[in-house]
C-alpha cells in the first residue's frame, strides 16, 4: 500500500512537471493567436486517446443520452478555461503565476458544488477557499490597469475549470468512463479552435512549431501521468502534491523566461499551498474518523483526468 502511495506521488509530481512545461513551452513558442496554440494543446490529445480508444472493448460509446449535455458543457467551459489559461501566460508575466491562479479550481469546484450537486460545504471548507481567494488577491496584486485582465483572467480560467471539473463528476456519476471525458474534451476543442486557427493563422518559424507540438506532447503526457497517479492512491492522500506546479514553473519561468515573481506573488502562493493542505488535511482526518479504527482502509475512486483544462 505504501509503495503504491508513493509511486502515485511520483506520478503527480511528473504531471505537475508535465502541465509546468506545457506552459512553459506556450510561453516560448511566441506572439501567435490564442487559438492557434489551442488547436496544437489539444490535437496530439485526440490522436493519442483515439488509439487507445481503438483497443478497448467499448470504443467510442458514451454511457448514455443523458450525458452528452454534460459533455457539451464541460466541454464548452472546457475549452474557454484553456483560452483564459493561455492569455493568461502570455500576458501575465510570469508563468508561475498563472499557473497558481489556475490552481483555484478545486475552490472554486467546492463552490459549484453547490448548486449542481446539492453540495453543503462544511465550515472548515469555506475558511479554505476565502483563504485561497485572499492568496489569488495577492498574486493579482490589482492595480488597475493594462496588467490587471490578464490576471482576471487567469482567475476566471481557474473558474471555468473548477466548473468543467464539476460536470466531470457528474458524468463520473453518472457511468461514463473517464478516458471518454477527455477524448470528447479533446475532440470538441479541436473542432471548435480549427476554423478560429485558420481564420487568424500566423505563419510559424519551425522552432515554433516545435514549441506548440511540445506543448501538446507535455499535455498529453500530464494526463496520463494524473490518471496513473489517482490509479495507484487515494486523491484525498495526493491531490496536494499537484500545486507543486506552481514551483517547477517559477523554477522554469526563472531558468527559461528570466522571470522573477514579485514578493506579493510569493506571499499569494503561500496562501493558496496553505488553504490547498488544509483542506487535504481537513479531508484526511474525516475520511479517518468516518472509516473508524476497525474498519480497512478503503481508496477513493479515483477522479477524472479531465479536470485538467
Amino acid at each position: 500500500m505504501k509503495a503504491k502511495k508513493g509511486l502515485g506521488i511520483l506520478f503527480i509530481l511528473g504531471a505537475a512537471l508535465c502541465f509546468a512545461l506545457m506552459n512553459l513551452f506556450v510561453s516560448l513558442a511566441g506572439d501567435l493567436p490564442l487559438m492557434q496554440k489551442v488547436f496544437f494543446r489539444n490535437g496530439l490529445t485526440v490522436v493519442v486517446v483515439f488509439v487507445i480508444l481503438c483497443f478497448q472493448k467499448e470504443h467510442f460509446r458514451i454511457r448514455s443520452r443523458a450525458c452528452i449535455p454534460w459533455h457539451l458543457l464541460r466541454s464548452g467551459i472546457g475549452l474557454l478555461g484553456v483560452v483564459l489559461n493561455f492569455y493568461a501566460i502570455d500576458h501575465i508575466g510570469s508563468i508561475s503565476d498563472a499557473s497558481i491562479l489556475n490552481k483555484l479550481s478545486p475552490f472554486f469546484a467546492i463552490l459549484f458544488s453547490v448548486f449542481l450537486l446539492k453540495e453543503k460545504p462544511a465550515i472548515p471548507e469555506l475558511i479554505f477557499v476565502l483563504l485561497a481567494f485572499a492568496g489569488a488577491a495577492c498574486v493579482v496584486n490589482p492595480r488597475f490597469d493594462m496588467r490587471l485582465v490578464p490576471a482576471l483572467a487567469g482567475v476566471a480560467g481557474g473558474a471555468c475549470a473548477g466548473l468543467a471539473y464539476t460536470c466531470v463528476r457528474i458524468l463520473g456519476n453518472r457511468g461514463e468512463r473517464g478516458i471518454m471525458t477527455v477524448f470528447f474534451f479533446a475532440v470538441f476543442s479541436t473542432v471548435v479552435s480549427l476554423p478560429l486557427m485558420l481564420a487568424f493563422w500566423q505563419p510559424m518559424t519551425p522552432m515554433q512549431l516545435v514549441w506548440l507540438l511540445l506543448a501538446g506532447a507535455a499535455a498529453t503526457g500530464g494526463q496520463f501521468c494524473i490518471t496513473a497517479a489517482y490509479r495507484l492512491a487515494p486523491a484525498k492522500e495526493i491531490a496536494v502534491f499537484d500545486y507543486m506546479q506552481v514551483f517547477f514553473a517559477a523554477i522554469l519561468g526563472f531558468l527559461f523566461l528570466d522571470q522573477i515573481p514579485e514578493v506579493l506573488s510569493f506571499i499569494g502562493y503561500a496562501v493558496i499551498i496553505c488553504a490547498a493542505i488544509g483542506q487535504w488535511a481537513y479531508h484526511l482526518v474525516r475520511a479517518r474518523r468516518a472509516r473508524g479504527p476497525a474498519t480497512p482502509e478503503r481508496a477513493d475512486p479515483p477522479p477524472d483526468p479531465a479536470r485538467r483544462e
